[in-house]
């Protein structure tokens, strides 16, 4: 079912199957089309937010800024995504908290990739700190991926303002630019990166979570849904920690067949892809668990998008985030 909102056109429904006694009104959750947010589609699937009396709808988004903008707007109650500088401004004006962890970039994990072109590549462009005087496409300035190569650059020893940011809005975007040698390098996922390499077009030259581990992305509501819905959010937050206990069994701990998890998780991605369990598999990555929030990270991110003039003011980290609906790592 589609459905238009002010400021949230053309978004996806998913709809929880509830029963009608003691429902109470749905919680609306933005959230991106791609493998990052799975916990959530296992509980979807699973009932485990109905099951807490708070059903629950997906709003599908392509980029993570405008999740931020549409939950101010009350197009939606719940985001889960990156944080950006977009996302710590509206933040600071007192719109927005973070109240969970998601996703997080982990030694270990092939999450992200850092992906290069074949002619980049053939330059001498083979480890990260080659990157410095290139080009490099990320969705939007402010987004997590202007934050993880500014990052990097500190890393890895080069100056992150030689680099040619080149905005491209969307991750399909980045990719294709990368395997048609319009950028030099880029970032994807696994699932988007690994395919490129098989086919010859680019090369990865690193992981983030091996250079960069940190809070990829984070759940967040607004004040308002605070103040007005407190027992509903934690109801809901219930749900997720279901979620992402069984994410955790399945793909992580491996302590039960994942074949059940990818089933639901298809659901949402990779839908009639003869590939999505062997894509699902290569793309999984950390959640703590009880989706605990990595405070310090989501700290030390505010402050880089305040050193680098994206955020305006100095907005205080403890005042934009809550602890009291999630556990902290």
């Amino acid at each position: 079912m589609q459905i238009t909102r002010r400021g949230v056109l053309g978004a996806t429904i998913a709809a929880a199957a509830v029963p009608k006694a003691r429902a109470n009104a749905p919680i609306t959750l933005g959230l991106l089309r791609t493998l990052s947010p799975a916990p959530f589609y296992i509980a979807q699937s699973r009932g485990l937010f109905a099951s807490q009396g708070t059903p629950v709808q997906f709003v599908f988004f392509d980029a993570a800024q405008p999740i931020a903008a549409a939950a101010v707007a009350g197009d939606i109650d719940v985001g889960v995504t990156a944080l950006t500088g977009g996302f710590f401004s509206l933040a600071g004006r007192g719109a927005l908290k973070v109240i969970g962890g998601a996703l997080h970039e982990q030694k270990g994990f092939d999450l992200t990739a850092i992906l290069v072109s074949n002619a980049a590549y053939n330059a001498g462009i083979r480890s990260l700190d080659k990157l410095g005087g290139r080009s490099f496409g990320i969705t939007q300035y402010g987004s997590s991926f202007h934050y993880m190569i500014g990052r990097i650059a500190e890393i890895a020893g080069f100056d992150a303002k030689t680099l040619t940011l080149r905005p491209l809005q969307q991750i399909g975007n980045m990719v294709a630019a990368v395997r048609t040698g319009q950028v030099d390098a880029t970032m994807a996922i696994a699932s988007m990166a690994k395919p490129a390499v098989a086919a010859g077009e680019a090369h990865i030259i690193g992981w983030v979570g091996d250079t960069l581990p940190y809070q990829i992305t984070a759940l967040f509501t607004t004040s308002k849904m605070i103040n007005t819905r407190a027992d509903d959010l934690h109801k809901f937050c219930t749900g997720y920690q279901q979620g992402v206990a069984a994410y955790r069994a399945a793909f992580i701990d491996k302590s039960t067949d994942d074949a059940p998890a990818i089933a639901d998780i298809q659901k949402y991605i990779y839908t009639n892809d003869p590939q999505a369990a062997v894509k699902i598999r290569e793309g999984i990555g950390w959640y703590d668990p009880g989706a605990a929030l990595d405070v310090a990270d989501v700290k030390s991110q505010l402050a880089w998008f305040t050193a680098q003039n994206m955020v305006k003011g100095n907005i205080n980290a403890d005042e934009i985030i809550d602890t009291k609906f999630l556990p902290v790592r």
